[in-house]
Parts: structure tokens; C-alpha cells; sequence
């Protein structure tokens, strides 16, 4: 019997239902039949048209080098200019429609993407080697982004504020959309990711050009028919996607904005290039983290390792807030340890099509030798306890499959404390004072997320007060530093996390899509 999607209970990122067996069964029945349909040719889109200017290429799934996701193509310059074009003729329409209409018109997208996020969570767990929940986890955190979204510009009525008025004057403060918008994501997560820096970007009033991770197009080209159900104006939504099309976009004339996810040499490299111009346009970037997780000598040790394993091995330790470090108190670090391994060595890795997988591959042959470079130095410098091998035999010898590690007895100032992996590598370390761990921690280049293990209130108000990271957890079984969501968690990164001080899922978001604008106005 075919189960309606539509009737399958709702999974976030930190909940899920008791009973998922109609979940994994809707799932049994469809992944066969979504497999079959991969390969197809997916054209840019321009204009509300689309468009194969360019050169095609392939691209595979990490699940299986030899499964074709698609055949999709690297925007020639000419192309990106008249993605821009089109975005900026129409801005000239979408920019002064009322905010009121604009509201409507991207609740119509949410609903569009409500209707379509099983089969995106299909998309997204060949292009990236999700599981299944959570996949269904982050397109389901995209339709509530559109939906927050939505909620804040009502809420702020269309950001516009009346200040003064007497004399025969009004001073009217508003903001106003900036323009054309490049929005370039990355591929862990290219549907929630993508979706919110362009629904923010669009219910303010701006068009946008969406550059994917070039092997998420298939997602990328799903996303684009979702686009065009919403019917917003032609151009007010353009893709061009590939391997430079990026940095072609970055230089080309007529943007006005970038909203940039990705890693922070790249986010530095488009500061950069996009600060030379005769005038600073905004930059909105999120750029990656190390994420330190303390436990402290009076948490709950079967709580901390629950969370610590959770953020530091999901889905391959391949989000930007995966906790990579965790300092553990001294009284307490052979018990953690013990019990982190144990949750390392019972992950069960493979395709994750399969209901009982619960972890795939690395992304690529490059994400595998930043893993194998950690792990081999941290034999030399410590010792891996556990984990550190690449798999071998079917499934795993045509994807880059691997054992999380857990590395310990690392010297204080090692790398491994320091620089952003984007694998499943943990380092742990002892600590005697909460305050020089917290330090430790601190001494990065990064400050996006962070978690803490204590029932001493004390520990958690320093904690709290000390640990430079713009997401913060305390006690948090279902991720030390995973699992924000839209409207409850802002998103946010200090120092090289970010460059705005305001991240997205939270209230100070959508402004930085516009610019203020005073108007003061006699009546005569």
C-alpha cells in the first residue's frame, strides 16, 4: 500500500516520534524508485527560463562514485551577467512590491516546499549521504525558515517606523531592500542553508542568484521548479551553477549583496575581492567553527557523552557546528572517555538509504585526506583510542567511508585543537580549572558554537559569561553543539565564524538584507 507523505509525523533535529516505522516505510518504498530517476540533465535558470550555456559535467554521490546524480552545468561568464541582468530588472518590480504581497507570495513558497520536502529529503540524502531523519530533519528546518522569515517582517511591519511627527513634519524611518543578492551555499546542508539566506534575501525585497556546492545541482535544480510553484516574478530567482561560477559571480557588475556559507578562507577570500569595489557592499557569511564542548567535574558523565558523541559524529562530523574538541575535567576523563568510545565503535556506517544506518561518507577524496591527515597526526602527537580507519569492501570501497576517531594525550598547543576539520576526528583533553579550559577553547580563530556539562551553577555562569561563541548549549543531551532551529536558536558566529555579529534562524537577521533610509517630510 503507498503511504501518503503527507501524513508522516514531523522530525527536527532533536525530536523525533516514537514510532518512525511508517517514516522508514514510506522511505523502503520510494528510495528505489528516486534512485532510478538519477542522472537526469539539470539546466541553470535565468529569467524563469532555462538556460545550458556552458559546459556540462557530472557529478557523482558520495554514496557510490559510480551513481550519477546528474549532468548539470558550469555557468559561462556570459551567462552569469545575464543572471545578474535578469535579477536586477526584476528587483525593479519585486523591490517596490508592498511587503504585505511579498509576505504572501513566500508563505506560497513554504507551503510549496511543505509539499515537496520528502522528496528534497530523498535528493538530499544522495548528494550529501545523509540518513534519513536526517535528511527529513533539514527540509523540514527549511519550510519553518521561509515560515520565521515571513513572521518577522509582519511582526516589524515591514520594518517602517514613525518617530516623530509635529511642526507639520514626519520623520519616518525605514528599511529598504539593497538589490541584487549572490547567494552561494554549501553542501552539507544545500537545501536549509540555501533556502535561508534566499527567503531572507527575497521577503525583503530582493532578487537573488543561488550558486550551489557544485555537486549539490540536483537539490539545487529541485529547489528551482519549487521556486517557480511560488510564482515569483521572472529573474527574482536565477541559479547558475559550477565549480568557478562563485567567484565569476562575486566580481560580477550588479551585485549588491553577498550571502556566503562555506569555509573561512573563502569567506575572507570574498570580503576581500568584494571590498575593492568603489564602495562597501554587505557581506554576510557563516564560516565554519570548532565548536568546544567542557564538562566540567560536576556533570552528568552518560548526559555529556550522549551530546559530545552526537554533535561530533553525526552526519560525519561534517557541519560547521560539529564539536571537534571536548575538554573534560580530570575526576572524569577516563569514565568519559571509556563511554565515548564505546558510543564511537557502535556507529553504524554504510549507505544511508538503509534504515539502519546511521553513518555514511565523507563528501570527497579531499574531505577523506583532511581526515587521514588529522588522524595519522594525532597518532604521532597523542594517540587515537579509538577509530581512524577508512573502510574497506562493498559498500564502502566506492565512497570515502570512515571509523569516527577519538584522539587523546595531545600536547596543549596541537593543531588538532585548533583548525577546523570537517570530519568525524574528536580531540579530548583533561583539564584541572574550568577558566584555563575555557581559555583554551577561546584561543581559536573561530567562535560559533559551544556546549557545557555541569549542575554547578557557578561553572555555568562562567561558562556562559567567558566562552566566546555566538551559540551557546548547557546540558543538552541531543547535541553539545548541534541543533539549532529557526526562531528559537539563533545561528550566529563571532570572530571567524561570521563577519556580521548576527546570525541567521534568529531576529537581527532579515535587516541586514536592507539598508536604512530617513525620510523627514513637510506638509504643505
Amino acid at each position: 500500500m503507498d503511504i501518503d507523505a503527507r501524513t508522516l509525523p514531523r522530525i527536527t533535529y532533536t525530536t523525533t516520534p516514537a514510532n518512525l516505522e511508517p517514516v522508514h516505510a514510506w522511505f523502503d518504498s520510494n528510495v528505489p524508485r528516486f534512485r532510478a530517476g538519477l542522472g537526469a540533465a539539470w539546466p541553470n535558470r535565468i529569467g524563469g527560463a532555462d538556460v545550458s550555456d556552458g559546459n556540462e559535467y557530472v557529478a557523482a554521490s558520495p554514496l557510490d562514485a559510480q551513481m550519477v546524480l546528474g549532468r548539470f552545468v558550469e555557468a559561462s561568464p556570459d551567462a552569469i551577467g545575464r543572471a545578474v541582468a535578469a535579477a536586477r530588472g526584476a528587483f525593479e518590480r519585486w523591490g517596490r512590491t508592498p511587503w504585505q504581497e511579498r509576505v504572501v507570495t513566500m508563505r506560497r513558497l513554504a507551503r510549496a516546499l511543505d509539499a515537496a520536502k520528502h522528496e528534497l529529503a530523498l535528493a538530499v540524502m544522495f548528494e550529501v549521504g545523509k540518513t534519513r531523519l536526517e535528511a527529513l530533519g533539514e527540509t523540514e528546518e527549511t519550510v519553518a525558515l521561509v515560515e520565521y522569515y515571513c513572521d518577522q517582517i509582519e511582526r516589524r511591519q515591514g520594518f517602517v517606523e514613525t518617530p516623530w511627527e509635529g511642526n507639520g513634519e514626519r520623520a519616518q524611518t525605514l528599511l529598504r531592500p539593497l538589490g541584487v543578492f549572490a547567494v552561494i551555499a554549501p553542501f552539507n546542508y544545500p537545501v536549509a542553508l540555501s533556502v535561508n539566506m534566499m527567503s531572507a534575501a527575497l521577503v525583503a525585497g530582493n532578487a537573488v542568484v543561488f550558486k550551489p556546492s557544485p555537486n549539490s545541482g540536483l537539490t539545487a535544480g529541485m529547489l528551482g521548479r519549487i521556486f517557480d510553484a511560488a510564482d515569483l516574478p521572472p529573474g527574482a530567482f536565477n541559479l547558475v551553477c559550477g565549480a568557478e561560477a562563485g567567484r565569476r559571480l562575486a566580481a560580477a557588475p550588479g551585485i549588491d549583496g553577498i550571502a556566503f556559507t562555506g569555509s573561512h578562507a573563502v569567506g575572507m577570500e570574498l570580503v576581500r575581492a568584494f571590498g575593492a569595489g568603489p564602495y562597501m557592499r554587505p557581506v554576510l557569511a557563516e564560516m565554519g567553527g570548532k565548536n568546544p564542548a567542557y564538562v566540567s567535574r560536576s556533570a552528568d558523565v552518560d548526559m555529556a557523552v550522549e551530546g559530545v558523541a552526537r554533535s561530533a559524529f553525526a552526519m560525519q562530523g561534517q557541519k560547521c557546528t560539529a564539536c571537534s574538541v571536548a575538554f573534560v575535567h580530570a575526576s572524569l576523563h577516563d569514565e568519559f572517555l571509556e563511554k565515548l568510545v564505546h558510543k564511537a565503535k557502535v556507529v553504524r556506517t554504510g549507505d544511508t538509504t538503509a534504515r539502519e544506518v546511521t553513518n555514511g561518507p565523507l563528501i570527497d577524496a579531499r574531505a577523506l585526506a583532511r581526515y587521514e591527515r588529522a588522524v595519522a597526526h594525532g597518532g604521532e602527537a597523542g594517540r587515537v583510542v579509538t577509530g581512524g580507519r577508512r573502510l574497506s569492501g562493498v559498500p564502502f570501497d566506492r565512497g570515502c567511508y570512515v571509523e569516527p576517531a577519538v584522539i587523546a594525550d595531545l600536547p596543549r598547543d596541537d593543531w588538532l585543537f585548533q583548525e577546523e576539520i570537517f570530519a568525524p576526528v574528536l580531540a579530548v583533553a583533561r583539564f584541572d580549572r574550568l577558566e584555563d579550559a575555557i581559555e583554551r577553547g577561546n584561543s581559536v580563530r573561530y567562535g560559533l558554537s559551544s556546549g557545557f556539562y555541569g549542575k554547578d551553577e557557578s561553572e555555568i555562569a562562567l561558562y556562559l559569561d567567558r566562552a566566546q561563541s555566538g551559540v551557546q548549549y548547557v546540558n543538552r543531551k541531543t547535541g553539545a553543539t548541534t541543533g539549532a532551529w529557526p526562531g528559537i536558536q539563533s545561528f550566529c558566529g563571532w570572530k571567524g565564524s561570521g563577519l556580521t555579529g548576527k546570525g541567521g534562524l534568529g531576529p537581527w537577521y532579515l535587516p541586514q538584507f536592507m539598508r536604512e533610509q530617513s525620510r523627514t517630510i513637510r506638509q504643505l
